[in-house]
């Protein structure tokens, strides 16, 4: 189950991936991340045509300072010559190129990218084509299960994006109808491994060391995404790898979920300044704070609170009362 994972050229140290999440996975989460050593991260999805339109602001979803390598960056977009132009641009950066196929969101749907191109196969092909051939890093793919449950393409896509040159194949179990909804079907994931020769990982409803396990025995993928259950618990990378090495699972005690935090508010100030990384953090808090006695109180403190050393000592203060 864990294993290192060869993707084109580049090895992965183990086969533990954290997905991409917009507005979630920038560089200040992906560094805490890195302490829990998945064997791959990957950005914030990008527009191939605010890319291609040289626009600062999605320069910067792009920043890899201070980054272990490898570091996949994800781009999205349905136009191939923007695609090709952020093949090339994002390659020269990466060290893997990502396109997604598999985003919901409205926005992103209206215009006929992300999960949308599962509706025309033809161009699936067709943008894999033109990404691999502008891109000097290994390519590949994020997908669903399908459109909904009218158009479940996710084998069919899969056979496309391979013979399109793509190295890697990552599938979330959920039709675009689902978005989050429901639970994810692991056995498209099983059969689009049967179906292909590239590498298959497995995405969807993985939020405990024991999902991770069952979802290697039930789909016989090569490696797993984990992207919502890493949100306040960035250690799940961890605890699914020494889960699967020796099927033990390490407590986090409150003392290291307080150093995360203050660690990711740092992280956070530094890279956007303390106006904005306060406001980002906000909502990471939220998800760290989940679960603990009389966290709303804090939260709902938290959230007027503008300054970092506000912040900080707010939470110094309720995890002493802890």
């Amino acid at each position: 189950m864990l294993k290192k994972l060869k993707i084109g050229n580049v090895e992965l140290q183990n086969n533990i991936i954290l997905a991409p999440m917009a507005g979630l996975t920038d560089l200040p989460f992906r560094l805490v991340c890195e302490k829990y050593n998945p064997g791959l991260v990957v950005t914030e999805m990008v527009s191939s045509k605010a890319l291609y339109y040289n626009d600062e602001k999605t320069k910067e979803l792009l920043k890899m300072d201070g980054e272990k390598r490898p570091v996949s960056a994800q781009i999205f977009g349905s136009d191939v010559e923007s695609m090709s132009y952020a093949a090339n641009y994002v390659s020269k950066i990466a060290d893997i190129v990502d396109i997604n196929m598999g985003c919901p969101a409205p926005k992103v749907v209206k215009n006929g990218d992300g999960s949308k191109l599962l509706l025309d196969l033809d161009k699936v092909y067709e943008i894999v084509k033109a990404v691999v051939k502008n891109s000097s890093v290994p390519v590949t793919v994020k997908i669903r299960k399908g459109w909904d449950s009218e158009h479940i393409v996710a084998v069919e896509a899969a056979k496309a994006i391979e013979s399109a040159g793509a190295s890697a194949i990552a599938v979330h179990g959920r039709t675009r109808s689902e978005y989050y909804t429901g639970v994810a079907d692991w056995d498209i994931i099983k059969k689009v491994k049967e179906n292909v020769k590239i590498s298959v990982i497995g995405n969807g409803d993985i939020k405990s060391p024991e999902d991770a396990k069952r979802i290697f025995e039930q789909t016989n993928c090569d490696g797993i995404m984990i992207g919502r259950a890493t949100l306040g618990r960035p250690w799940i990378l961890e605890q699914i790898r020494t889960y699967l090495e020796n099927g033990t699972i390490r407590k986090i005690s409150n003392q290291e979920i307080l150093e995360t935090m203050l660690n990711h508010i740092e992280l956070e100030v530094k890279e956007k300044g303390e106006y904005t990384g306060i406001r980002e953090m906000r909502k990471h808090i939220c998800y760290y704070l989940k679960g603990l006695p009389g966290a709303s109180g804090v939260r709902d403190k938290i959230n007027h609170l503008e300054s970092k050393e506000e912040v900080e000592s707010e939470l110094v203060n309720y995890f002493k009362l802890l």
